[in-house]
């Protein structure tokens, strides 16, 4: 009898603990990040607590960079309404991304009259990937799911709780039904 109370309070010990970590990883969210926005200026996604998010790796020569016009119109639409849309340039596909922040910055502008927040180009995957992309791409971080940025214009929405929801395929318009009624909800 003895013996079967040690091993009932042991298993229950291992659930606790399980319970434990996996509440622990769902704590994580991206508010303990910090990142530096196109102009090199510190901006703490902590920021952004108590508003819906969507992350979206960026490039300026891709046949996907006319998705810019689609973010800021959405960026327009619902920025009064908890709602940001932040860019993050990077130049891992097909080096569709060269220029510098300087230069990415007016070509947003220019072209897209982009008011959204930008931030300064990182790298969305490989040896040296963010480690905020690591987090919105790692379940063992995130506490949702696993993912691969798979190109340009990728989406990941983010809770107003600062954790992963959904993540869009870069093909997906960013004033896709899906999207709009997860802004919604």
């Amino acid at each position: 009898m003895k013996v079967s109370k040690l091993i009932l309070l042991f298993l229950i010990g291992i659930m606790i603990g399980k319970a434990q970590t996996k509440k622990q990883m769902n704590d994580q969210t991206i508010y303990q990040f910090e990142v530096e926005d196109i102009t090199g200026k510190a901006f703490p996604l902590s920021s952004l607590q108590g508003k819906k998010v969507m992350i979206v790796n960026t490039a300026s020569k891709c046949g996907l960079t006319p998705q810019y016009k689609e973010l800021e119109a959405l960026y327009q639409q619902y920025k009064d309404k908890d709602f940001v849309i932040i860019g993050f340039p990077a130049n891992n596909f097909l080096k569709q991304e060269p220029g510098t922040n300087e230069e990415i910055a007016t070509f947003c502008q220019v072209n897209y009259g982009v008011s959204f927040p930008m931030m300064s180009k990182i790298s969305v995957k490989g040896k040296d990937m963010h480690p905020l992309y690591q987090f919105l791409t790692q379940k063992s971080k995130n506490g949702v799911m696993d993912s691969k940025v798979s190109w340009n214009f990728q989406k990941y929405l983010i809770g107003k709780d600062g954790h992963l929801e959904k993540v869009i395929d870069p093909k997906t318009l960013p004033n896709d039904p899906e999207v709009i009624q997860w802004i919604s909800e």
